[in-house]
């Protein structure tokens, strides 16, 4: 769960949300003794963490290259 939280916090919001949902169920269905649905329920949740982590990392990847394109070319262009 911690970790399903922070991705939502930190790194990409939608994916996120997805991963606290399937991360809430794991605890739920344990305690119903449905032990087959929280294991699909938490490899479910570590999927999306995983995508939530990627799409925050790309997205700031992104971000830094765009800034540094960005920079770099009204550091080049003349003053008039």
């Amino acid at each position: 769960m911690v970790g399903a939280i922070l991705v939502t916090l930190f790194c990409f919001f939608p994916t996120g949300i997805a991963a606290i949902v399937f991360s809430s169920q794991v605890s739920a269905k344990t305690t119903a003794g449905d032990i087959a649905g929280a294991a699909e329920a938490s490899r479910k949740a570590r999927l999306w963490i995983i995508v939530s982590l990627a799409a925050g990392v790309l997205a700031w990847i992104i971000l830094m290259v765009v800034s540094l394109s960005t920079s770099s070319t009204t550091a080049l262009m003349p003053t008039p």
